[in-house]
């Protein structure tokens, strides 16, 4: 008897490792993972296990975790390939010194993945329909929005926090930009 990968695989699938097990052993993991790492509930491990087990349970009477779930990982798999890719090229074609901008980048990208990776398995199995042509530009100006607070939060001043405000507060004097002039 010789077995192969797709035997096995199929012996999974028809045996509901891939519709049952597997989803109630992620959704176990996650909400036992954060109910231990918050301490919510004391010291206790048993209580924890005990709601993660509820949850895990309660999660597949429905097939929406499963199917969600085969949706979402499905995607996730081909923008992490992608992501891949771009992080080997850089790898290759862009010198240390500039990676960090690069690094960047890769992370927007990579969440413009995540969240057309949700959007579309979301509208794969139907749970909404029409939001990107409803609210597209409002998600959109709300995400461009976000990065802005962002960017503007994040960027640097001087190392003693100053930023370049002088010495009036929020106005800057010229007499302290001219390097010639003793002081």
């Amino acid at each position: 008897m010789v077995l192969d990968i797709g035997t096995i695989l199929s012996q999974w699938q028809s045996g509901g490792v891939f519709d049952y097990l597997l989803p109630f052993l992620l959704v176990f993991a996650i909400v036992f993972g954060i109910l231990s790492t918050t301490n919510i509930l004391g010291a206790n491990k048993g209580i924890s296990v005990i709601i993660a087990v509820v949850v895990g349970l309660l999660s597949l009477k429905f097939n929406f975790v499963s199917e969600f779930f085969g949706e979402v990982f499905s995607r996730l798999a081909v923008g992490l390939s992608v992501l891949l890719v771009l992080l080997i090229l850089i790898g290759l074609f862009i010198p240390d010194d500039e990676r960090r901008y690069w690094f960047w980048g890769l992370g927007a990208i990579g969440v413009v993945i995540a969240i057309v990776v949700v959007a579309q398995s979301f509208e794969r199995l139907g749970y909404y329909s029409g939001v990107y042509e409803n609210y597209a530009g409002w998600i959109i100006g709300a995400v461009l929005l976000l990065g802005l607070i962002i960017a503007v939060a994040t960027s640097g001043g001087n190392k003693d926090g100053s930023g370049s405000r002088g010495a009036g507060g929020s106005i800057p004097v010229i007499a302290n930009l001219t390097p010639w002039r003793d002081k």
